[in-house]
């Protein structure tokens, strides 16, 4: 028979209602067969913790004396949006420090859970009924009226590896990529994560009451970038999928499931702790609610590929991702995970304990989720490709002289000349190396030519070529294709 939320809450209460965690639904379910479990089982909770840089805080300061409304303000430096009436104000997670780029907005959130204070400083214009022009003060968690943690997008449903085809060391929001496919990095806690043990999302909706950081928080409604139109293999999404806009009291919330962080050269995040507890209602969702790691299929994605639309480079499931390896392309690479399944675990088992004590009760939704699929942005103006503005590159083979290449950089008037080894780009030399070469002695063109080549493809778009000029500091970039022989050349002359 059926149950109700209902009547799992009657047995919460009376504290006789069975709750597991994911991973033991997996072993009961196995074990005892599905009609049982369903029949036995009143709850799962889920648990997941990992990288959630759509998060952010509403803040109220309360009015000063004289008032003033708050402008450029500035939250151990880290600026926060003012523009919401006079004392309220939004940071989000990833936002920096004008001063520190290894503290930002998930630092000062940090801050504050941990009982530090922090220091608020704000300039304003200066009204009529808000005469204040400069604040500088300190502030706890205490001293707010409001801190509710609204996030926009969290719990991501199955968010794809990554990998990188590329020749260069990728910095990303998931992590270090090494070249030439030399790791693979994920964030799921996937056998445990809340969302891929409800695939449909018959359970969770508005209004359902979740563990936040340790807090007792609400889905919102969807979150950004919700996109349920995807592909599937047993209904559980193979990509990034649903996701959850979530609030709750920053000042009922445990440091233990709330940590800052920084992810190298790409900026501040914040590490969040969700758990949904999930009524078993029927077999169907006791079924869902026993997915393992090896039945939850995720795309491993080439970062490396500076597009919106990245190609897939295999298919993977967690099992294999949490082994510590995974094959690619024919070699056995390290796989690691930016999100933490110790921690996902620990809430899970959390929120278990809370249900067991009749602390923690279900919430039936006020509605379902939307179903919808993500757009990309209208951009109006049009991107140029490398390709439209590449020119033919004059080039040298690997055995030809320094002398000769002299010739040719004088006869052709460039100052690159990309050097090849059987149709190959093997280099590239430029006048300055010459120049050096004679200063030297040297007459041994492979000892003078750059062999760690950056280089761009023909379909990258022009943005793309700028930023590596820029970054790497060179004047000049090869254009290759997949198989790297050379179709072109961008320079910045």
């Amino acid at each position: 028979m059926p149950k109700t939320i209902a009547e799992i809450n009657q047995k919460i209460k009376s504290q006789d209602a069975l709750v597991l965690t994911a991973e033991e639904m997996i072993s009961y379910v196995r074990e005892n067969g599905l009609k049982k479990a369903a029949k036995d089982v009143d709850v799962v909770t889920t648990g997941t913790f990992g990288a959630m840089c759509s998060s952010g805080v509403f803040l109220n300061f309360g009015h000063c004396d004289p008032p003033m409304k708050m402008q450029n303000v500035l939250l151990n430096n880290v600026p926060a949006y003012g523009g919401i009436a006079a004392v309220d104000v939004f940071l989000g997670a990833t936002q920096p420090s004008v001063w520190d780029e290894n503290y930002g907005g998930a630092h000062v959130i940090e801050d504050l859970v941990c009982g530090r204070p922090i220091e608020v400083k704000a300039e304003a214009k200066g009204t009529d009924c808000y005469p204040k022009e400069r604040l500088k003060t300190t502030v706890k968690l205490e001293d707010l009226n409001q801190a509710i943690m609204l996030n926009p997008r969290n719990a991501y449903q199955n968010y794809s590896a990554a990998t990188n085809s590329t020749e260069d060391i990728l910095h990303t929001y998931m992590g270090t990529l090494l070249p030439k496919f030399g790791n693979v990095t994920y964030s799921s806690a996937g056998q445990l994560s809340p969302l891929l043990n409800d695939p449909n999302l018959e359970t969770i909706g508005i209004g359902t009451k979740v563990f936040l950081c340790g807090a007792q928080g609400y889905v919102v409604r969807e979150g950004t970038q919700h996109n349920t139109e995807v592909e599937r293999k047993n209904d559980v999404p193979t990509k990034a999928a649903g996701t959850l806009m979530l609030q709750g009291d920053l000042k009922q919330m445990d440091p233990r499931f709330l940590r800052a962080g920084i992810v190298h050269e790409y900026g501040p995040t914040l590490f969040v702790g969700v758990g949904i507890p999930i009524p078993v209602l029927n077999e169907r969702i006791a079924k869902y609610t026993a997915v393992s790691d090896e039945d939850i299929e995720v795309n491993v994605l080439d970062y490396g590929i500076k597009k919106r639309d990245r190609p897939v480079v295999r298919k993977a499931n967690y099992k294999e991702l949490r082994s510590g390896r995974i094959e690619l392309n024919g070699q056995e690479v390290p796989t690691s995970s930016l999100s933490s399944y110790k921690k996902a675990r620990e809430v899970a088992h959390a929120l278990k304990k809370r249900m067991e004590k009749g602390g923690f009760l279900l919430s039936e939704p006020v509605a379902h989720l939307p179903k919808s699929r993500v757009m990309p942005m209208n951009e109006t103006a049009k991107r140029v490709l490398v390709c439209e503005i590449m020119k033919n590159a004059v080039t040298c083979d690997v055995k030809e002289s320094i002398a000769d290449v002299s010739r040719i950089m004088l006869k052709r008037a460039v100052n690159h000349i990309p050097v090849l080894e059987c149709g190959k780009l093997a280099g590239i030399v430029t006048s300055w190396d010459v120049a050096k070469s004679v200063a030297t002695g040297c007459d041994d063109l492979e000892k003078i030519m750059v062999k760690h080549v950056i280089t761009v493809h023909p379909g990258d778009y022009v943005e793309e070529a700028a930023r590596k000029l820029n970054v790497h500091k060179i004047s000049a970039l090869p254009v290759v294709d997949s198989e790297n022989k050379l179709v072109g050349i961008i320079t910045s002359e």
